[in-house]
């Protein structure tokens, strides 16, 4: 009986392998399934694509995914250039890392937590090309792979999973496919060599379980102990304090209320005032916080957040600008046309939270 080979061992291999979900966006490569093909099927430079994953069995639109990779895989002019591997579990991934020359990770951003299959990728040789997300967020250069998005949350938007589509697609035709063909005088391809040195020498000793275990005992499980020691001495007396601290704040957040929330403008900025009765609580134990969310249609950041660790009774807060997760100190900037935002105070129904105010405004 002779053996058949399905895939080529020369060719450029992509793999692709992981729990099938949304926010993963396993199917990004099928939005334009002929610009696929044509990029897995050229004559001169062949690539082939290993792809693998379950979805939860609750998950049906992780389902629906999969069966769109194999309605493309069974497409007749695909048939040896991409292949589905079922069962999938950790002994087949171990297989493919360890055989595949990209790795291909495309997450929605900021939803990837680590992403340790791309790292497994490293010490094989292979190279990742990958989401600015999760582990690659900290590792990328372009001397060690490629990334695709702009660092950027952008939610669910299919314009900017299509224009993320077309750059990976552009990724492959333009940089990666070219770079694994090139070759030297003597049919070396120097420059995938060299990528994959730099990515081997610099990246396994920073994303490796070594770098993971040394960093969790040094910033958790030692700090922790520590903490522990001092909350048991002297008969558990911090330990005590902190109790009686948390039932002290139980007891009395809602004998709290807002008195007066009060918005003036002056020269082009919104000056917000919160009055706050604290009622039995120390003034001390709550942090006076403002929420404000621009109208969508409004060129301006959004959300906006202001905080101020409250002395009193009264608390003072300037606006600051808020880009994607980044506070800058600055006071916010009302254009002249803006309206006088109209503050809605609430209070936070958590018992031991600092968050004490949320006022969101229509900007």
């Amino acid at each position: 009986m002779q053996e058949q080979h399905i895939l080529d061992p020369e060719a450029l291999t992509l793999g692709f392998a992981r729990r099938f979900a949304a926010y993963k966006r396993p199917t990004l490569l099928l939005h334009d399934p002929d610009r696929l093909i044509r990029i897995l099927t050229d004559p001169e430079r062949p690539v082939q694509l290993i792809l693998a994953g379950k979805a939860h069995p609750a998950d049906s639109e992780g389902q629906d995914m999969i069966r769109q990779w194999i309605r493309f895989i069974r497409r007749p002019e695909v048939c040896g250039r991409a292949v589905f591997l079922s069962d999938y579990d950790m002994l087949l991934t171990e297989q493919l890392v360890g055989g595949v020359d990209v790795w291909i990770n495309t997450p929605r951003r900021p939803w990837e937590a680590c992403g340790t299959s791309g790292m497994k990728v490293l010490v094989n040789g292979g190279l990742n090309l990958s989401e600015l997300d999760g582990w690659w967020a900290e590792a990328y250069t372009p001397q060690v792979g490629w990334a695709l998005g702009d660092g950027r949350e952008h939610d669910s938007d299919p314009v900017w999973d299509a224009a993320e589509a077309g750059a990976l697609y552009a990724l492959l035709e333009n940089e990666v496919v070219p770079q694994f063909y090139r070759r030297d005088a003597n049919g070396i391809p120097a420059e995938w060599l060299s990528k994959m040195r730099e990515s081997m020498s610099h990246l396994t000793v920073s994303f490796s379980a070594n770098r993971a275990i040394r960093e969790y005992t040094d910033q958790y499980y030692v700090p922790a102990a520590t903490r522990y020691d001092s909350r048991r001495a002297n008969n558990g007396a911090l330990g005590v304090a902190i109790t009686n601290r948390q039932r002290r704040l139980q007891k009395g957040w809602r004998s709290m209320s807002f008195v007066e929330v009060r918005v003036e403008t002056h020269d082009g900025y919104h000056h917000f005032r919160a009055t706050v009765d604290f009622g039995d609580l120390d003034p001390a134990d709550v942090l006076v916080e403002l929420y404000a969310e621009a109208p969508a249609a409004a060129s301006l950041p959004a959300p906006v957040h202001a905080w101020g660790q409250s002395p009193g009774q009264q608390e003072h807060l300037h606006l600051l600008r808020a880009s994607r997760g980044r506070q800058t100190r600055e006071r916010f900037h009302a254009p002249d046309h803006s309206r006088v935002p109209r503050p809605r105070g609430t209070a936070r129904n958590e018992p031991g939270s600092m968050g004490a105010l949320i006022a969101p405004c229509d900007l």
